[in-house]
Order: structure tokens, then sequence, then C-alpha cells
């Protein structure tokens, strides 16, 4: 299996799938989500009941209609879906009739669903026929054929709630509301979250709603700031100095800053994303991370150091850890290990640890097969046969093997027979001889 590490950069088509498995959504991808929803179903009509599948644990979304429109918008990490009726003005009455007779109750105000895409949301607008099969939410259109624009989330960690208003406890988007983001995160320093590293502090959604693994690791690598110093240290040098007592707010003059400080930077690299390629979001080839593995400069680059924040998740970042970073984990230098898939041309893309050579499918039973080897236990597949160990090896059955590959003449076949006797012989004298002590000493 072929190693990557160092500083050789691997193919971007190898890592594709990686990352595709790894990176979470975070606020560019819901912002480009909405604008995919906006270019592909506006002014396109929809019609009948929105659709739940039978295994999502979300809710029930109580939303039908004849005739209605679908629009999105983002902030942050949630993304708003409304649902407007048309009005019925223009259908003939025979058509309200046979509408009202099926039973129907039409909906007549805009309903709003919130969606938080959890590991691996995301939406896609297909035909019907070409539905995904983690499709947990769906919207059909009017027309023929029909399409169905689809919620696709096939960990099933991405929630929705049927509400008009954001979370509460988010505050203020990094990339669409900057000022009131900034303002939010100077106004509240005394606040407990910043006693925390500033990689941990940059997933708090109260202060940075729409940071996540990847941006905050481009952010501090970019600043080269440690991930884990304190973050209340990082943020004080950016409050607003006090201006002198002779100066209007007309003739406070902000100094220029050659590079971005980490807050403009919470802004900044979000648009970053957004604008890679000029193609925005596609979700017909959301594998291809060809762009975005371009971008990088810190996340999932090989040679880069990891540790593990409180949370338990991996922060990159080079250098030096800061000193807040947790006691007993000593940084490592990540590598990726890629071995070609026969099945296609491209290579796949393994998992970052090792995985045991036996598969968990290959052992039958719930008890614990195999012959004994002291205190390890051999398994066996299906059709009994033992699995290979590149341990210890048994000597006894080489020996027995040995014994049979050999091809023996009568004579010391005879021989044998009477060195077994002679020696069942003495082990019986043996036996015998020792009852008697055994007696006594009792």
């Amino acid at each position: 299996m072929p190693r990557l590490g160092g500083s050789q950069r691997p193919q971007p088509c190898l890592l594709s799938q990686l990352l595709h498995v790894f990176s979470m959504p975070e606020g560019p991808e819901l912002f480009l989500n909405s604008r995919y929803i906006n270019e592909e179903c506006g002014g396109l009509v929809f019609s009948g009941k929105v659709e739940k599948s039978e295994v999502s644990k979300n809710p029930e979304v109580p939303f039908e209609s004849d005739r209605y429109l679908i629009s999105a918008v983002s902030r942050g990490k949630e993304l708003k879906l409304t649902l407007t009726p048309l009005k019925q003005e223009g259908l003939a009455p025979s058509k309200r009739r046979v509408s009202a007779a099926r039973g129907k109750q039409a909906a007549e105000e805009p309903m709003d669903i919130i969606f938080r895409f959890g590991m691996s949301g995301n939406f896609k607008f297909v035909p019907v026929s070409e539905m995904p099969k983690h499709a947990h939410l769906r919207f059909y259109t009017r027309g023929s054929p029909p399409r169905a624009l689809c919620f696709v989330d096939f960990r099933r960690f991405g929630r929705w709630e049927v509400s008009s208003s954001w979370q509460v406890d988010r505050g203020p988007c990094v990339m669409l509301e900057y000022e009131k983001f900034r303002e939010n995160v100077l106004r509240n320093l005394s606040d407990k979250a910043f006693d925390k590293p500033i990689c941990e502090a940059l997933l708090n959604q109260r202060f940075f709603n729409g940071v996540g693994n990847y941006l905050r690791a481009e952010i501090l690598y970019r600043l080269k700031i440690p991930p884990f110093e304190k973050a209340r240290t990082v943020l004080e040098d950016l409050k607003p100095r006090e201006q002198a007592p002779g100066l209007t707010s007309r003739k406070k003059v902000k100094p220029k800053q050659e590079t971005p400080d980490l807050l403009e930077l919470c802004h900044l690299v979000p648009m970053e994303v957004v604008n890679l390629g000029g193609k925005g979001y596609d979700p017909v080839r959301t594998s291809d991370y060809t762009m975005f593995l371009e971008w990088t400069q810190c996340y999932f680059v090989p040679g880069m150091q990891t540790l593990r924040d409180a949370n338990g998740r991996t922060v990159w970042f080079q250098g030096n850890p800061g000193p807040m970073a947790p006691k007993g984990g000593k940084p490592r230098k990540r590598q990726l290990k890629v071995k070609p898939d026969p099945d296609t041309s491209s290579s796949k893309v393994t998992k970052l640890e090792t995985v045991a050579s036996i598969p968990q499918k290959d052992v039958v039973g719930t008890r614990k097969s195999g012959r004994k080897k002291g205190k390890r236990i051999v398994p066996q597949t299906e059709d009994h046969t033992m699995v290979k160990e590149a341990k210890v090896p048994n000597t006894r059955t080489r020996r027995k093997v040995s014994a049979l590959q050999q091809s023996p003449s009568p004579d010391s076949v005879a021989e044998s027979q009477k060195r077994r006797g002679s020696t069942r012989k003495t082990r019986g004298t043996a036996a015998v001889s020792t009852r008697p002590r055994q007696v006594k000493a009792q």
C-alpha cells in the first residue's frame, strides 16, 4: 500500500472521496445549497404533499398545496426553506370543487422549514426516476416528467423543523452579517466560552456561526496562531482602542492593516470557498473536490500536525500547538494511505488508521469458534477453514505434517511400536511405585 506523507501532495482525485466522507457542511456549503435551490427551482411550480421517508426520525411536514413555490436562504450553519402557496383565483370553479371533494386542505399561508445539515446533508433536484436512496424529505414538481427536490442525508444526522425563526442560541452569520458578528464577539469577550483554546472557541456557534473544522484550520494557519492559545488572549487585541477626546466620529481614522485579523478572516475565508471556480454548488458531482484541494493550505494536507480538542475533533495545524494543548497528547504528522481500487480505474482512499485484516462478517456465529492456542482463539470462516495467523506458528502440527509426508519402512514402524509399548510399561510401573508414597504422605 503506497503511503503519502511529508511534503508530497497527493493528487486531488485520490482524496476527493476521502474529503467527501470526512468533511462536514459548514457556512459556505449551506450558502451554496441555498443558491443552488433558488437557481434550479426558481419559477417552478410544485404540487402535492411534502413526503418524508419512513426511516427518518425527523418530524412530518404538514404541508399540502396544489400549486406552490420554493425558495431558500442560509444563515451560518442553518438553511431556511420557504414554501409559498399560489393563489387559487386563476383556477376554474370545477377544479376547485374537485379539490374540495377529495378532502384536500390546501395550505393558504407560507411555511418555513429550518434545516441543519449534520455531517452529510445536502439538496438535490433530480427526476423522480433517479431519486437518491437517502432522500429523506421530498418536494415534487407539478409538470411532466415529474422532478423532486430532495434533502439527501446518508448518515441521517441532519435535522429539520417547521419554524420561521432561526435557532436562538446561534449568533450572526460570519459571511452575511459580518459587522454584527464582529460586534457580538468583541462585546462578549468576558464570556466563559473565551476561557477555552481558540480552536474550540471558533466552533462555538453562539459567536462563530458558520465556522467548522476545515475553516478554523485554514484561518489559524494563515495567521500562524497556535490552536491551543487562549481565545481571550488572541481576541483582546482586536478591541477598538479609545479615540482621543477631541476627535469626532467623522475624524476617527481606522488604522490600516497589512493583513486581515482573525475576525476578518472568519468572513473572508468562507467567501473564498464560495467563489472557488465560480461554478458554485453542484450536487451532481459532489465527490469532485479538485478545486477545494488546490485551495486548502492546512486541512488534510500531508505533513501537517494533528491533535484532538476537548470535544474529540481533530485540529490541523503546524508548529507549536500552544500552552493549552491537551496533556499527554503528542502532535503527530498525518500520513494518508492510498490503495488502488481494482474495480475502477481511479484509486480509492482508505481510512487513515490501519484496518483489521479479517472482516467482521467473515466470523460466523455468536460464540467464539476455532481451536485455542494458549490464550488465543483462532477464528474460522464460513467454510470452517482456519484463518491464517502471522503470530507464533504451531510447531506441533508441523511435526505431524512432516511425519506424514515421510514414507517409513515396515521395520521402522515395528520399532516405533516396540518403543511405544516400552514407554507405556515404564509409565505404568512408575505410577504404581509412586502410589504408596502418596498414601503415606496423606
